[in-house]
Parts: structure tokens; C-alpha cells; sequence
């Protein structure tokens, strides 16, 4: 095997999120749904034996160090492995939009990799490396929707009904760190149970995030109000700034407000790299 080609890194949405503390090292809890959606970045992995880690960025730049090599680098620091790869990034996710586009791009790196270089970790053992690259990574290696808590660690699946969605991405981003540095942030929601999320997975809950981000960024407010002109609940996903609804009926994305990334998406049932661990099949 000497090359891996269009292998997806899939989005996602944070149904609802909420802030229910604060642990001492200064790292905030939350509990969230997950939901894996089809709109994916797309990577192409091809065999170096000479241990070097290079990228080719097809669309957007993304910066020299990003999640990406780190997570190569961190695959091959773990396995010892003397193996390198060049990677090909068609970077179709934006980026600070909440939707886990870096995130995801480290996760399908790791479990790309993990085959090329037939290394035969698990999901476990990935996950490890993953929890140090972001919170979000462990979710996507997980590989199904999920019920999330903790830091982001601590991960339950869940079985959705498949779901259609608009995305509105507005053309301006937000820096994680801002919202949560926030002092008008909301860090005190009464901790829920999966039993109340499922009697309503839309309707339930909220963003504890999305005051702070309004504020931050008025984009997020116009993409609520485009959306609610159409009848539409939006809701901010994770840190933003990107917002969705569900939808019943595809709409009309003609008209979406100058600058913005709009998308009509459907949620996915697993992730399109599951298996990709854990198998011994996977590494042969």
C-alpha cells in the first residue's frame, strides 16, 4: 500500500451545549450531542520512507503546523514508526465555525495513517493521541454519533433518526478562546440526562455559548434572523460561528446574505471511516 486517496473528514453539529462547570486546571464542562454531518474535507495520503511530514494545501491555506502534521507527528512519535506520508488537504469545512473541521481532518489523519504505515493501533489507542491534539478528536475516532461530557472525553453513543439540515456559515469566524474567556458567559447549567435530549433532539436545550458569541460576532445573529424569517430555528453549533436548523423540505439558498457559506447537509448514521480500527483486516 503506498497511497490512501479522497479519504473524508467529516463536520459536525452540536445539537445543543451546555456549560455545567468549571474544573480547577481552568478547563470548562459541558455536555453536548454530536451529530456527524456530509459535509466533508477531503485528504489524499501518499507513502514517504524517508520520515518526513509534508502538506499541499488544494483551497485554503491552513497553517504550517496544523492539526494535521501534528497528528502525523504525534502517530509517528507513539509508534516509532520510521515511515513519513505527504498529504493533499482540500480544506472544504471553514474554519472557526464550531463544526470541528480541524479536529476531524486529525482524526481521519490518524486513522488514515494508522493503515498506511500498518501500525494496528485501536480506536483506543488513537484516542489517547487524539485527546492531546483537541477535545473534539476522540468524538470522530469514536466514529458514531454521541452524547458528550466531561471535557469531551467522556463519550455515549447515541441512534438518531437521520436528520436534514441548513447550515449558515457567516463570513467572519470566532476564536474558541474568546467565548470562553468571557465573563458573561453562562457555566452553571443543571447537568441533563439522554433521556430528556431524546424525547426532543432539536427542541431540547441550547447554546450556552451563543450570547457571547452574538456579541462577538453579529454574523451569528443574522444567520438566526435569516433563518427565522424562514420559519427556521437556528441554533449556533459548538463555539460558532456557524448556525443550522432542521429542515423538513429543501430551501432555497439563493438569496443567503452576502459573504456567507450556506449548505443544505444531512447527518450520517456512522463515520465514513469506521472500522478503519480496531480490524485486523484494516492493516493488511
Amino acid at each position: 500500500m503506498q497511497s490512501l486517496h479522497d479519504i473524508p473528514a467529516p463536520a459536525k453539529l452540536n445539537l445543543f451545549l451546555h456549560i455545567t462547570g468549571r474544573r480547577p486546571d481552568g478547563y470548562h464542562l459541558l455536555q453536548s450531542a454530536f451529530v456527524l454531518i456530509d459535509w466533508c474535507d477531503r485528504l489524499n495520503f501518499e507513502l514517504r520512507r524517508d520520515g518526513q511530514i509534508s502538506r499541499q494545501d488544494l483551497g485554503t491555506a491552513l497553517p504550517d503546523d496544523d492539526l494535521i502534521v501534528r497528528a502525523a507527528r504525534a502517530l509517528q512519535a507513539a509508534s516509532g514508526t520510521p515511515l513519513g506520508a505527504h498529504v493533499t488537504v482540500d480544506k472544504q469545512i471553514p474554519s472557526q465555525a464550531g463544526m470541528g473541521g480541524g479536529s476531524s481532518d486529525a482524526a481521519s489523519t490518524l486513522l488514515a495513517l494508522n493503515r498506511l504505515w500498518k501500525i494496528g493501533f485501536t480506536v483506543a489507542q488513537l484516542s489517547q493521541i487524539g485527546l492531546r491534539l483537541g477535545a473534539d478528536v476522540p468524538f470522530f475516532l469514536a466514529g458514531h454519533n454521541a452524547w458528550v461530557e466531561g471535557i469531551g472525553e467522556k463519550i455515549t453513543p447515541l441512534t438518531l433518526a437521520p436528520m436534514r439540515f441548513v447550515v449558515l456559515k457567516p463570513p467572519h469566524g470566532l476564536e474558541t478562546r474568546l467565548i470562553f474567556s468571557d465573563p458573561e458567559l453562562k457555566r452553571d447549567s443543571k447537568t441533563a440526562i439522554i433521556s430528556g435530549f431524546a424525547a426532543d433532539p432539536i427542541g431540547f436545550g441550547r447554546n450556552d455559548l451563543q450570547p457571547v458569541a452574538q456579541k462577538l460576532c453579529p454574523g451569528v445573529a443574522q444567520a438566526v434572523d435569516w433563518l427565522a424569517a424562514r420559519g427556521l430555528q437556528g441554533r449556533m453549533t459548538g463555539s460558532g460561528s456557524a448556525v443550522f436548523a432542521q429542515i423538513l423540505q429543501d430551501i432555497d439558498l439563493r438569496d443567503t446574505p452576502s459573504g456567507f457559506q450556506a449548505r443544505l447537509c444531512s447527518s450520517l448514521d456512522v463515520h465514513p471511516l469506521s472500522g478503519w480500527a480496531n480490524s485486523e483486516e484494516s492493516y493488511r
